[in-house]
């Protein structure tokens, strides 16, 4: 029987058709974005909003079905009444198979609405032709095609129901009504706890947008052969109701093919298998550092149609570098270094001594360093927020004396279901790092976002905290303002980005081009002798030794193969049913990716049923990992400061 084509797998033929072949096969191929539906429709809050939407048509009708058959005749069932909203509708033309969200059946005319746990604003519609709107539009175009083709006599609409960032809740608790089950299938399912009333929905927080242009613009798109989507769509159905694999094609986009192993994996990689037949790659080639892994590469597609696709083969000439306007090197420099480093066979740190020992020379003892864990969730917790508002629920807080005495000096942590803790969060902050003018780090601009978030929501308060002069005035203290800030401001103690520095004057062949801290760490952690020295004793969370507040004679330095084993995993995973590296792939926004984990851990602390035992081990497993974050970033200065003496 040939394979249904459906509007996820429409979307992936998009990206790459050759993916087709892989994601049939999940007996014989990785597929990383499999790993788990239930906990990205938490994380994310789509089952959430998938509820919330189907509350505002009450006269609607759910397909309750075990199979696509039994869903396909209780659709066809309904669909025979002249006025209907029936949710979950399914329908096949051909091997095409699509289920609606939310369908409405007029006479002469059907509505369909895909809903989204996308937010959207006035200023945003005029934005919906933009690259990371396609796949959104992408799942309703091939929705209305069918529909086209099923009853060709109907007028047919589409509308995305997004989430109205620009809304402001009508009610307290809101969020809470939202219980999230996982079925017998695996499948995230919302519970309410309670109806809603019609206080709760006199604001409409989700909001229907109509993309019918935005399809006819999708379908007349043309790729680099100057193909049409619709041309494209139609080779590729072709292809696949035969039965057969699309020749695969190598690009830029193979970076984040989900069909990509780990030398863990035990299923084969499709990466592999389509890089081996469309550049003759061998097992050896794939060790071999390409233009996949060059950091911030915007000309991937230049180079593959050149054909320079190791980077070893690309040449200076063909390299436009451009200079630093400040201490340290420019993107293109980094760049540069990255190539040249292979090129070269160097395996050794590059670190700009000079402009380093600069810019710490400016630093004030004690260092305090700092790590937030966020959440953005699509239904605010109470009344007068906005969808998406920004929710700081941790941090940890270790310090760097002078003398060289590190300790973890402090955490905060609130998972309380239905509370939103951001201003005390900020209050806790403030008690912690009120009490001297020492420099205080951060690892990416994250920390600077949520705190002038919450500088923001204090600001537009109309029932303001008593203290909130002085909250405002703290954050101000201790951030700079947003790159679209009317307002501009940098504070006297503004936190210093160690990533930042990192970009500027530290590059290390073992991060493979990356500078996520949590690649930086581990190989710091091989290079430095005075770390593996000082942090192979079981003296973190030791008496009289290293304060910590969730460790004890903890030993850093734990060897495997002749490497030092990232120290992120001699940590359990914080969540039992994921690892903490798949979590981050659940993410398709780079900021989420870091803290993914933490992400599903609040969300379920929030919207699942929890016994006692398992909300104090899911908060102690919190309360590990971003104490490493911040003893992480410790370890990095206190190897540069190292490096710098010798």
């Amino acid at each position: 029987m040939a394979m249904l084509l459906t509007k996820s797998k429409f979307k992936m033929a998009l990206e790459c058709p050759t993916k087709l072949w892989y994601y049939d096969r999940p007996d014989e191929y990785i597929n990383k974005q499999d790993e788990d539906s239930f906990l990205k429709a938490l994380a994310e809050g789509g089952a959430q909003v998938e509820a919330l939407a189907k509350c505002y048509f009450p006269e609607g009708i759910s397909i309750e079905a075990s199979s696509t058959k039994e869903a396909l005749d209780k659709t066809q069932e309904l669909i025979q009444r002249d006025s209907i909203t029936i949710f979950e509708a399914s329908f096949q033309y051909q091997n095409y198979y699509m289920r609606a969200d939310i369908l409405q059946k007029r006479p002469g005319h059907i509505k369909i609405i895909e809903v989204k746990a996308k937010s959207i604003s006035k200023e945003k519609e005029a934005k919906m032709t933009t690259k990371k709107w396609r796949p959104y539009i992408a799942d309703i175009a091939f929705q209305k095609w069918v529909l086209e083709q099923l009853y060709p006599s109907f007028s047919i609409s589409s509308y995305l129901m997004l989430v109205d960032s620009d809304a402001i809740c009508p009610t307290d608790g809101l969020n809470q009504k939202f219980l999230v089950q996982r079925d017998s299938n695996g499948k995230a399912i919302v519970a309410l706890t309670s109806q809603l009333s019609d206080e709760d929905l006199s604001i409409k927080i989700l909001k229907e947008v109509n993309v019918d242009h935005h399809i006819e613009l999708f379908w007349q798109e043309k790729n680099d052969e100057g193909q049409t989507v619709k041309d494209q769509f139609q080779h590729f159905c072709k292809i696949y109701s035969s039965g057969q694999k699309f020749p695969p094609k190598a690009k830029g986009e193979c970076g984040d093919c989900q069909f990509n192993t780990n030398e863990s994996d035990k299923l084969s990689s499709g990466f592999k298998e389509c890089w081996s037949e469309s550049l003759g790659y061998k097992e050896a080639d794939f060790n071999e550092p390409t233009i996949l892994t060059l950091w911030d590469c915007r000309d991937k597609p230049k180079y593959f149609q050149q054909g320079l696709i190791k980077l070893k083969d690309i040449d200076k000439t063909e390299f436009k570098i451009t200079e630093s306007d400040k201490p340290g090197i420019s993107r293109t420099e980094r760049q540069w270094l990255q190539i040249e480093k292979v090129k070269t066979q160097d395996n050794s740190v590059w670190i700009d001594k000079e402009n380093l020992k600069t810019e710490m020379d400016s630093w004030r003892y004690p260092f305090h360093f700092i790590d937030f864990e966020t959440a953005m969730l699509p239904i605010p917790f109470n009344k007068g927020s906005h969808p998406y508002q920004g929710i700081a629920f941790q941090f940890s807080h270790h310090t760097l004396n002078e003398n060289g005495q590190v300790s973890h000096v402090g955490q905060y942590l609130n998972s309380e279901p239905g509370v939103d803790p951001s201003i005390e969060f900020a209050r806790h902050l403030k008690k912690e790092l009120e009490n001297d003018d020492g420099t205080i780090f951060r690892y990416s601009n994250h920390e600077n976002t949520y705190l002038n978030s919450i500088l923001e929501r204090l600001e537009q308060m109309i029932e303001p905290p008593n203290d909130k002069e002085d909250l405002c005035s703290f954050i101000r203290s201790i951030t700079k303002s947003p790159s679209d800030s009317k307002v501009k401001w940098e504070g006297p103690r503004c936190m210093v980005d160690i990533l930042e520095l990192v970009k500027r004057f530290y590059y290390d062949p073992l991060t493979n081009g990356s500078n996520s801290i949590k690649q930086v760490f581990p190989a710091i952690l091989n290079r430095s002798d005075f770390l593996q020295e000082k942090y192979s004793q079981p003296i973190y969370g030791a008496v009289n030794e290293i304060q910590s507040h969730n460790f004890i004679n903890q030993c850093w330095i734990v060897k495997e193969n002749n490497r030092i084993k990232d120290p992120y995993h001699l940590l359990p995973p914080i969540n039992k049913d994921i690892s903490d590296e798949d979590a981050q792939l659940l993410f398709d926004i780079e900021d989420l990716k870091e803290g993914g984990a933490a992400t599903i851990a609040y969300a379920k602390l929030q919207f699942t049923n929890m016994s006692d035992f398992e909300r104090d081990e899911l908060r102690n497993a919190l309360l590990r990992y971003c104490e490493l974050d911040t003893l992480a970033m410790v370890m990095i200065v206190e190897a540069w400061l190292d490096m710098l003496q010798s």
